[in-house]
């Protein structure tokens, strides 16, 4: 059983081209299911049952696990049987006609401009100081995700064209507007380093800056600007999405902007930008007024 969820991750490196952490969260997954197979005396995929399944998702509920992430898990059970049943290892998809649990959408948080060009700000001329706001700078103006910004490499840098390759999902490249403050800053790192690594982000030993550490740094430098909430990367994709269709309300150029494949992940923002609308309304339309 484990060497065919092997070959089933294999599968989605090779022949699906899938992310790093997309294969590794099919594996978890998977690797979960496997561990409680064993418990129900399951010893090959083609004995597991929808009430295995179901018992399945049982359990995990009773482990206060969030439906979200139950949902997540199911999804991967489904592509992994399916898989199976396309290589004639199994006749059916148990899984198929089960029931996900349902989640309450959220909006993603954002944060304001204004505390955003506190951390985007350098404090000195250090290394460490002009690498870590520009990544902040680059994490913004271009709404990358983390994984897209330890990627760069220095020649994915077009500054006579003020542009930025990016490598994002599936392998998919595109191609990101880069502004001036972003190549500024940019510019300003790169004069304090060696650079002996084709890397655009590189750590005190010349190495690719890892996942980890830019987490680490942007918690931190949003600390030191006094913001209370914990900021993540991907805080700053939400605002650079939610800053630009604030200003240009075109939903597709946002999709193109964020490398989404589908509009829906986009339409999220939709939502944000009504609440902004909401504010607005409740503050200046005279007929919003609650009389006293």
């Amino acid at each position: 059983m484990q060497k065919q969820i092997n070959r089933f991750i294999l599968y989605l490196k090779v022949e699906r081209g899938y992310a790093l952490n997309t294969q590794q969260a099919y594996a978890r997954d998977l690797q979960k299911l496997l561990a409680f197979t064993q418990t129900q005396s399951v010893e090959r995929w083609a004995s597991l049952s929808s009430e295995n399944l179901n018992l399945f998702v049982m359990t995990m509920r009773h482990q206060n696990i969030s439906g979200r992430t139950i949902r997540r898990h199911l999804s991967s059970i489904r592509g992994f049987l399916s898989y199976l049943v396309n290589q004639g290892l199994l006749k059916g998809n148990c899984a198929q006609g089960l029931q996900s649990p349902k989640v309450a959408k959220s909006l993603p948080k954002t944060l304001d401009y204004e505390r955003l060009v506190q951390m985007l700000t350098p404090k000195s001329s250090a290394f460490s100081e002009l690498r870590d706001a520009a990544m902040v700078e680059v994490l913004y103006s271009c709404g990358l995700r983390v994984s897209e910004l330890v990627g760069l490499d220095i020649e994915d840098v077009d500054a006579s064209q003020g542009f930025l390759r990016v490598m994002g999902k599936g392998s998919k490249v595109r191609y990101t507007p880069l502004g001036e403050s972003a190549q500024k800053s940019i510019n300003r790192y790169l004069q304090k380093t060696s650079h002996t690594n084709k890397a655009l982000f590189v750590n005190n030993r010349q190495e690719r800056i890892s996942t980890r550490t830019v987490q680490n740094i942007i918690k931190n430098r949003a600390l030191s600007v006094g913001i209370k909430v914990n900021v993540h990367p991907h805080m700053l994709r939400h605002a650079a999405a939610t800053h630009f269709l604030q200003s240009s309300h075109d939903l597709r150029s946002v999709q193109e902007f964020l490398g989404h494949k589908s509009i829906k992940s986009t339409q999220v923002y939709t939502h944000l930008d009504f609440l902004e609308l909401s504010k607005v309304y409740d503050k200046c339309h005279p007929r919003a007024k609650k009389s006293s």
